[in-house]
């Protein structure tokens, strides 16, 4: 029995449950990034309030979930019930949240009364949705490809890994838009996104299987086990998986400033509608995204500060772009494909590939720094670096920014509706530049490591 579940590893259920679970995972992540915030503003407010506080509920709920649940799946020894089970109530969660907007009879500006009631249920159904996707995908379906990861598949699962991401961009904002479509149908898209990640729980129930390696791993009490990574032995002993953990959260509170609000920014200020939107996001990162192939090679040469460096520098200058030559009226929202929006598609595209090579290089250079009794574990250890402090704090941020910047207006009813200004992009470039102090010292440790393996010949 051992032996046969070894072998499937390598086979084609293997690489399917691996592009399955993962591209379901990240599209529905993506809803929730790119989608949930134009919804807010399309059938709730108009109030970047709301899209802030819906953005930090759900990241500490996220990290919580993930520490949670990751550890007990390493005292347990299994991550299948996790995946199964958390997908499947992740889809259903979707579909419900999408019910919110019948709260105000999906039309802003019904009521102080309504929206204020319709503010709290979409902000606790984007937090259950999110407890639940952490339990299937973040400490779920992170952790066991993680656990059936070898020496021989390392660079193919960290290749599907990097990419899946991308796709998940890439199709959640083109069919995002074109399923909304220009009378903002949003229930088509959170019934459709919810179906699909519905099923591929089902499917994991009958064909996932656990590593073979994988065994329970219990110190003390649940309570001392999960207190445990933050003692002085756990975490803080790992000096590179600390900077390079920094390195990531301070680029992603960047990345958190401008792009929880570029989809309203293009609707809103610059004048497109949702499916145009989609398109010039999508096209743009798809361009993107064929960075990825040439950066698989350097990562496997162990060049991988380097490469995030690049990534880094490539994001400030797209932003930078943004924030002077993106002016509304400076586009032609009518036609989406001509010369005068070419800046637009350039900005994106350069922006675009120094988050996806960001996260792509540092998710890599993390994982292999994991203890291999507490993957999913150290996954909550992620999930708070990459995911719940730049949401915090990059949100907040960007809510300042917002409120105060010159896309602020009063509508029919008094009511001021905060839309995203250019100003969102210089602040993220600002900050994106910080990243790369931590980014120095990381690189100069894992250089350190690196040589100690040439000198060994043991290259991971």
């Amino acid at each position: 029995m051992m032996k046969t579940e070894k072998t499937l590893i390598g086979t084609k259920r293997f690489w399917f449950l691996m592009w399955g679970l993962g591209l379901a995972g990240q599209l529905c992540w993506n809803i929730e990034n790119q989608w949930f915030n134009t919804f807010v503003y399309a059938k709730i407010a108009k109030d970047s309030s709301i899209v802030t506080l819906m953005v930090i509920t759900s990241a500490l709920v996220t990290t919580f979930a993930t520490f949670l649940f990751g550890t007990l799946s390493d005292r347990i020894g299994s991550r299948r019930r996790f995946i199964s089970i958390g997908y499947i109530v992740w889809g259903i969660t979707t579909i419900l949240f999408g019910l919110t907007e019948f709260v105000g009879h999906g039309q802003v500006g019904t009521g102080a009364k309504v929206s204020v009631w319709a503010a709290v249920l979409v902000i606790l159904a984007d937090d259950v949705m999110s407890f639940f996707g952490s339990m299937g995908n973040d400490s779920g379906y992170n952790a066991w490809s993680n656990d059936m990861t070898t020496d021989k598949n390392r660079g193919q699962v960290g290749a599907v890994l990097a990419i899946q991401p991308i796709i998940g961009t890439i199709v959640g904002t083109v069919l995002g838009g074109l399923l909304i479509g220009s009378e903002n149908n949003y229930q088509r898209l959170f019934w459709s996104m919810g179906i699909f990640v519905i099923m591929a729980g089902l499917l994991s129930l009958f064909l996932l299987k656990d590593s073979p390696d994988l065994k329970p791993y219990k110190t003390g009490s649940f309570r001392q086990q999960l207190s445990s990574i933050f003692k002085a032995e756990g975490f803080f002993s790992q000096k590179e998986l600390m900077l390079a953990c920094i390195t990531t959260a301070l680029f992603f509170i960047s990345f958190n400033v401008y792009f929880v609000h570029m989809g309203n920014w293009m609707i809103y200020r610059m004048g497109f509608n949702a499916g145009s939107m989609g398109i010039i996001q999508g096209i743009s990162l798809i361009a993107a995204s064929l960075l990825v192939i040439p950066a698989i090679g350097i990562i496997n040469k162990r060049r991988t500060p380097r490469l995030a460096g690049c990534a880094i520098i490539l994001n400030i200058i797209g932003l930078c772009i943004l924030s002077l030559f993106a002016k509304p009226a400076a586009f032609n929202t009518e036609t989406v494909f001509c010369l005068q929006n070419l800046p637009l598609f350039l900005s994106v595209f350069l922006a675009g590939a120094g988050q996806i090579l960001v996260t792509q290089s540092m998710t890599m250079w993390v994982k292999e720094l994991y203890p291999e009794t507490a993957r999913g574990q150290f996954e909550g250890i992620r999930i708070l670096f990459f995911v719940l402090t730049p949401m915090i704090i990059g949100t907040v941020i960007g809510n300042i920014i917002v409120k105060n910047g010159a896309g602020s207006i009063a509508n029919e009813f008094g009511i001021i509706e905060n839309i995203p200004a250019e100003s969102i992009y210089i602040w993220g470039a600002i900050l994106a530049v910080t990243a790369l102090l931590p980014l120095f010292f990381a690189s100069k440790m894992y250089n350190k490591r690196r040589n100690i393996f040439l000198n060994i010949g043991n290259i991971k």
